[in-house]
């Protein structure tokens, strides 16, 4: 895993290096769009060579034909759009225009990928040097793998430079991309083994992506989820449909407002998983004010919180199970009639478990967050009957800073900290029969209604779970010494580090002292 952490880092600097000034929501098109046709080309390239050999299954086959390409779940590839010929003319002037035409030949052979590939490389703006440059780079990834190998890894580093271009963007990254420990925490207590799975703003397709993680990392078959997701942005539908392609995962992804125009209005989903935008005030609520969704009460014009949460419910399957990711103003807002709809969700015992999280775990925001999970089914779908109670955890001391802005769950794969699954761990052992949970002071408490009635149906898990016992210090005065007073002496020491570079600093543009 380090060897392909230190492949993405590599790549994302030298790949970072050649933006210079161009912005990173431009960029991103045309890095991500080269990664998905080296993709593209390398599972071509695969199946053409085993068409062209011909043995066994392949006995007899057209390695030109494009419908030999179809059983496979491979895109056919027109010579002049191949990896290799764009490649070997990467140096030429006219190389903005080989890749616009590449794109657009792929599209126009491939019906799936109509309308989805950027084609905007011969931009005059766009330096043809650096985009030889950029393509030279992306050559190298998936290099000296085979097979699947070579491809995962081109998958691995299309997802992490999502990531990427969501920091580089900062606010308006967090529209296409939801933080990887978010998601892989929704999924893990989702458990989405089988079934539909919907998301209604699903942004880049993350929450598919991780989805079909779990699925290979439980032995599953990726072929027993359906997937259903929308998006109102037209770009990063673009961005989702390469996404969950690069990953062979095959998607029914529709651009559209969900609110105004349901896309997929006879779904329910065993599955949802959903970042909504936080607190959007334009969702064109007064649109809507006696739509059939509104069970629970009529949300307010000026926030789609709670319109969102409804519209999920209402796309539930009798057995199905939701993950929200919400602002903390959800769980106690009683503007307008939240209060109210909030009130009436909790006695029909749709909320299942309410968790905090921790503070900047978001690119775009550093509005405090919270995970709602909600079922229809508390009494009778293979898990203990728990009508009567919410599960309350408040992970707000949990995670780790990777940087000065932002933090992470910490899933073990760095360390032995698995925060992750310590979440949960509680959850499942909550949910399940007799598996042996048990309410944590200052961490976790199974609430029962009539508690949650008394706090005026108030959601904060601070409300519930109390305050953590006093740890003991084990550690004995004299070790204890030892270990502040080595810490204090290294932090002198990068004091009187930060003082030399700062004089360096000033006397280098004439203000030596």
């Amino acid at each position: 895993m380090s060897d392909i952490n230190e492949i993405e880092k590599t790549l994302w600097a030298a790949a970072d290096k050649l933006r210079s000034n161009m912005d990173a929501a431009e960029y991103k098109h045309i890095v991500l769009g080269l990664i998905f046709l080296k993709y593209i080309s390398d599972a071509f390239a695969e199946l053409h060579q085993k068409l062209n050999d011909g043995q066994g299954e392949f006995e007899g086959a057209d390695p030109e034909d494009s419908d030999e390409y179809l059983a496979y779940n491979v895109f056919y590839v027109p010579e002049k759009a191949r990896w290799t010929f764009l490649r070997d003319n990467a140096k030429q002037p006219e190389i903005g225009v080989l890749i616009d035409q590449a794109m657009d030949s792929i599209e126009k052979i491939n019906d799936s990928l109509k309308g989805v590939l950027p084609k905007n490389y011969a931009d005059p703006d766009l330096d043809k040097q650096r985009l030889g440059e950029l393509i030279d780079l992306i050559s190298k990834i998936g290099f000296g793998g085979e097979g699947h190998q070579g491809k995962d890894l081109l998958g691995q580093v299309y997802e992490y430079f999502l990531g990427m271009f969501a920091d580089a963007e900062g606010k308006n990254g967090g529209q296409f991309y939801t933080p990887q420990s978010i998601v892989k925490l929704l999924v893990e207590m989702l458990e989405p083994y089988k079934g539909r799975i919907y998301d209604g703003c699903c942004g880049s397709g993350g929450m598919f992506v991780q989805s079909e993680k779990f699925i290979e990392n439980h032995q599953g078959k990726i072929g027993d989820l359906s997937i259903y997701g929308q998006e109102s942005n037209p770009t990063t539908v673009k961005l989702a449909k390469m996404n969950l392609a690069i990953r062979g995962i095959d998607a029914n992804i529709q651009f559209g407002d969900t609110f105004t125009n349901d896309l997929h209005p006879d779904l329910k989903a065993d599955y949802i998983i959903a970042n909504p935008p936080f607190n959007i005030s334009d969702w064109k609520g007064e649109q809507l004010r006696d739509d059939v969704r509104w069970k629970y009460g009529t949300p307010p014009v000026g926030n789609a919180n709670y319109a969102w949460l409804q519209h999920f419910i209402h796309k539930l399957s009798p057995n199905g199970t939701a993950g929200i990711v919400l602002a903390n103003g959800s769980m106690n807002s009683n503007t307008g009639s939240e209060g109210e709809i909030r009130k009436n969700m909790i006695e029909a015992g749709l909320v299942d478990c309410m968790v905090t999280l921790p503070a900047n775990l978001f690119y775009n925001t550093t509005i405090a967050a919270s995970l709602w999970f909600l079922t229809k089914n508390k009494t009778n779908n293979g898990f203990r009957k728990r009508e009567n109670e919410i599960l309350f955890i408040d992970a707000r001391k949990m995670g780790k800073m990777i940087n000065r802005r932002n933090r992470v769950l910490r899933d073990g794969s760095n360390d032995d900290i698995n925060e992750i699954k310590t979440i949960t761990d509680t959850y499942h052992k909550w949910r399940n029969v007799n598996d042996g949970y048990a309410d944590t002071p200052g961490f976790c408490k199974a609430a029962t209604l009539d508690e949650v009635r008394l706090n005026n149906y108030v959601l904060t898990p601070s409300r519930y779970v109390g305050t953590e016992d006093e740890q003991i210090d084990a550690m004995p005065f004299e070790e204890k010494m030892q270990v502040l007073t080595a810490k204090l002496a290294e932090q002198f020491a990068k004091d009187t580090e930060l003082e030399i570079a700062i004089r360096r600093s000033l006397k280098e543009i004439g203000y030596e002292f």
